[in-house]
């Protein structure tokens, strides 16, 4: 993706196509609720005009050369921009909250269009009134006469909204919502009339307050409730007991350490999202290419010479490797034919078939050295042709499973692939969450993500959870003085995950039982902003 400083440089120059702007709403903030013809036309757009602080998520529908302007701090000349380009023939995207027909600051930009003769188009959104009251657990229109949704920054007289016999949602109305009730009250509302605000609605940060008009002072006073909110009023707010099912998740709103690289992580990233957890991806390890070539060059020629009768991967890293160097070679998948090949695991399995390599060997037990090698066939001088073994691997890896294919009569040819060397230290901000226990858990998946993040970072707080991928990863932890809380049934990240999910859930589950409220760890720790929810 550009900026939009490239302006027109990364487009062809002779493209005289008509040229149009799309509103797009881009939804209440989940990044998936965004509609499929908001999608589709982002998958098309030359031009992206967004704030990219909220809405930079978006951009993984787009094409990779995509101008992207980013509009955050800007009003009067965003219409100018987009009239520029699509004057130029390109197809432009404006991505607006929530939904352009609810309280839209960008009709200028719709008049603007109008005014220059340039296509435009208007897709709706999901908006917030519907959306971020069905995260909260609040039905928005069950079994009442009228749903109202007003604007706080224009409404002079609140007395005609304290008539309302359904449900009153109030966008804008955080800063002044104490006064708000009040006016609501003197309006006629009882003050035992429910209300709830829900801050920062369909996403992992959500959080929401439950009261009534009258004790509505009271409960805000140290809720620290800031835009973007919502405010809900009337008897919808009670369905909340039956039907809150987001921020009842396992993990809602934990900030969960990943110490991997965003490529290895994004699967345990999305599926930590899925428990309601934040993810925060701190890579502790950088990959690099061998010192020296030559190794992995001999080591390609044997491949496709016929040099080996199979080739075992113990990382998608070296999965990565062996492809880099084919394309070097001009070669592709087809290069495998008749070798045999293993995998460790399920995520080196996926980089092959990636590849378009399907495995021959994937353990079924234990995803490492020790189970590929439980499984692996002896060398038969009658059924294999040849008694050779490629293992392209990194630097650091142990002499494991060398041994055992060595043990089964099996020749190794053990060929450094890649570098793994010690990332650089994560921002200061990250550094003093790990240390203070701003993190509520850290997933450690291998001995060297403990080493290193320790080495990069310093120890977790001693409130973060702790869960490890296998029985030596817990050994490395402890080593390093830290508690393993949890371990994962099988060494997978996606067991881990689950691990961590059923530990939340429990703990959750205690809580509400003792009739406490439940605490994420971090707001356990001394000194700890304490909410309740």
């Amino acid at each position: 993706m550009t900026s939009g400083a490239a302006e027109q440089t990364g487009h062809d120059a002779g493209r005289r196509r008509a040229g149009f702007v799309a509103f797009v709403g881009a939804g209440p903030g989940d990044e998936n609720l965004l509609t499929l013809r908001g999608a589709d036309l982002l998958a098309r757009a030359d031009v992206v005009v967004l704030d990219q602080e909220a809405y930079g998520a978006l951009l993984r529908h787009c094409p990779e050369d995509v101008i992207v302007v980013d509009v955050a701090a800007e009003s009067g000349a965003v219409s100018l921009k987009a009239v520029q380009h699509a004057k130029a023939g390109c197809r432009v995207v404006r991505l607006c909250a929530g939904d352009p027909g609810f309280f839209s600051s960008v009709s200028e930009e719709v008049a603007a269009c109008a005014k220059a003769e340039v296509d435009f188009e208007i897709v709706p959104g999901v908006t917030p009134a519907t959306a971020v009251l069905t995260y909260a657990g609040i039905a928005p229109a069950a079994s009442v006469p009228e749903f109202r949704i007003v604007d706080a920054t224009r409404v002079d007289d609140w007395s005609p909204h304290a008539a309302c016999e359904g449900t009153l949602v109030i966008y804008n109305g955080v800063q002044d919502a104490v006064a708000i009730g009040k006016a609501l009250i003197a309006g006629g509302s009882p003050d035992t009339t429910p209300v709830a605000v829900t801050q920062s609605g369909t996403t992992t940060e959500q959080y929401t307050v439950v009261s009534s008009l009258g004790r509505l002072a009271a409960d805000l006073k140290h809720a620290d409730i800031a835009e973007p909110a919502v405010i809900v009023v009337g008897d919808a707010v009670t369905t909340r007991d039956r039907l809150s099912w987001f921020e009842n998740k396992p993990l809602f709103g934990w900030r969960v350490l990943v110490p991997r690289t965003k490529e290895q992580s994004a699967g345990l990233s999305e599926q930590l999202r899925s428990y309601g957890a934040v993810p925060e991806e701190v890579p502790t390890i950088s990959v690099e290419p061998p010192r020296t070539p030559q190794q992995m060059d001999r080591a390609i020629k044997g491949l496709v010479t016929g040099r080996y009768e199979w080739v075992a991967f113990t990382s998608a890293n070296a999965v990565k490797a062996i492809r880099e160097k084919f394309e070097e070679y001009g070669l592709d998948a087809r290069a495998f034919a008749g070798l045999k090949v293993a995998a460790v695991g399920e995520a080196t399995a996926k980089a092959l078939i990636a590849f378009g390599v399907k495995p021959d060997l994937v353990p079924v037990g234990e995803h490492s050295s020790e189970g590929l090698l439980a499984e692996w066939p002896p060398y038969d001088s009658m059924l294999d042709p040849i008694n050779r073994v490629l293992l392209p691997r990194a630097d650091i890896a142990t002499e494991t499973l060398i041994a055992g294919l060595t043990e089964l009569g099996w020749e190794c040819d053990d060929v450094t692939a890649y570098r793994t060397v010690r990332a650089a230290p994560p921002p200061e901000a990250i550094r003093v969450a790990i240390k203070s226990g701003g993190f509520d858990a850290v997933l450690f998946t291998s001995s060297s993500t403990v080493r290193n993040l320790v080495g990069i970072a310093g120890k977790p707080h001693n409130v973060t959870v702790i869960a490890v991928i296998g029985p030596q990863t817990a050994k490395t932890a402890e080593e390093f003085g830290l508690r393993v809380d949890i371990m994962a049934d099988n060494p997978s990240a996606g067991a881990l995950a689950a691990a961590l999910a059923e530990y939340g859930a429990k703990q959750r589950q205690a809580a509400l039982a003792a009739g406490d409220v439940p605490r994420r760890p971090s707001q356990t720790r001394r000194g700890a902003r304490r909410r309740a929810r």
